[in-house]
C-alpha cells in the first residue's frame, strides 16, 4: 500500500533529507587517497548524531555500518571496513538518516583523486539518468515513466541498468511501497499523487547488467568486474511536480 504523507510529515522528512545531504557534504571533504571506508563511516555516524538524528542503516537487518560504502565494481551495500581508498577509485556512498521517526535516503558516487575519462563518463551518465527520471515525476503520470526515461538514456550511452535492485517509497519505514524499477516500458504502474515520497536511485554498470552478492551476504558486485555507479535522491510529489528532499 502506498502511503501519501501529510504536509507535516513531509516537513519532517525535509529535515531528515537535509541531514542526509549535509552528511554527504561533510564526507566529500574527506574522500581522498589513504582514507579507509571505516573512517568515513565513523565521520558520517558522528555527524548524523550531532544533528539529533540516527543512521538509518546501522543495525538494519543486521547491517554493521552507518553508511554503505561501495568501491569500484561494488554496486551497493558495501560494508565499511579497513579498505583503503586509492587514487583513481570511485566510491558510492549511500546515507540514510532517521529524524523524528522519518527517514531520508540518498546515494552519490564520488571520484577518489583523479579518475580516468571512462570512469568520469560513468558517473556523469548515472547522475544525469537520475535527473532524466525526475523530469517524469509529475502528479497524474504513471510511475514507470520515470523508469523508462532512466533506462532509455543509460542504454543510449552504452551502459547498462541493474534490474535486481530498485527504488522505493520511504517514510516511517526505510523501504515502503511502491517498488520503483529503473527500467521498463512507459505508462505502467500507479499514477503519481501529491504526498507520495519516493527514492529514485539508478544503479548503472559500465559493462553487463549482471551482479552477484559476495559471501558477506551484503556487498553486491558486478559479475564482469567492471565499475558501477549509484545516484539517489528522496523526492516528494507535489501539486505541480516534485521536490527534492535530500538537499542541503
Amino acid at each position: 500500500m502506498i502511503v501519501c504523507k501529510t504536509s507535516r510529515e513531509i516537513e519532517i522528512m525535509r529535515e531528515a533529507g537535509r541531514i542526509v545531504a549535509m552528511t554527504h557534504q561533510e564526507l566529500k571533504k574527506h574522500i581522498a587517497p589513504g582514507i579507509t571506508t571505516k573512517e568515513l563511516d565513523a565521520i558520517a555516524e558522528g555527524f548524523i548524531r550531532k544533528q539529533d538524528a540516527t543512521p538509518s542503516f546501522k543495525g538494519y537487518n543486521g547491517f554493521r555500518g552507518s553508511i554503505c560504502a561501495s568501491v569500484n565494481n561494488e554496486l551497493v551495500h558495501g560494508i565499511p571496513g579497513e579498505r583503503v581508498l586509492n587514487e583513481g577509485d570511485i566510491i558510492s556512498i549511500d546515507i540514510g538518516a532517521k529524524y523524528n521517526g522519518y527517514h531520508g535516503d540518498s546515494a552519490w558516487t564520488y571520484p577518489v583523486g583523479k579518475i580516468d575519462e571512462e570512469a568520469q563518463r560513468l558517473l556523469d551518465v548515472t547522475e544525469e539518468s537520475l535527473f532524466r527520471g525526475l523530469k517524469e515525476a509529475k502528479p497524474g503520470e504513471r510511475l514507470s515513466n520515470i523508469s523508462h526515461a532512466i533506462q532509455t538514456y543509460v542504454e543510449s550511452e552504452g551502459f547498462s541498468i541493474v534490474r535486481e535492485y530498485v527504488g522505493h517509497g520511504i517514510g516511517q519505514e526505510l523501504h515502503e511501497d511502491p517498488q520503483i524499477p529503473h527500467y521498463g516500458p512507459p505508462n505502467r504502474g500507479p499514477r503519481l499523487k501529491p504526498g507520495m515520497v519516493l527514492c529514485i536511485e539508478p544503479m548503472v554498470n559500465a559493462g553487463s547488467r549482471y551482479v552477484n552478492t559476495l559471501a558477506d551476504d551484503w556487498t553486491v558486485v558486478t559479475v564482469d568486474g567492471k565499475m558501477c555507479a549509484h545516484f539517489e535522491h528522496t523526492i516528494a510529489i507535489t501539486e505541480t511536480g516534485f521536490e527534492i528532499l535530500t538537499k542541503a
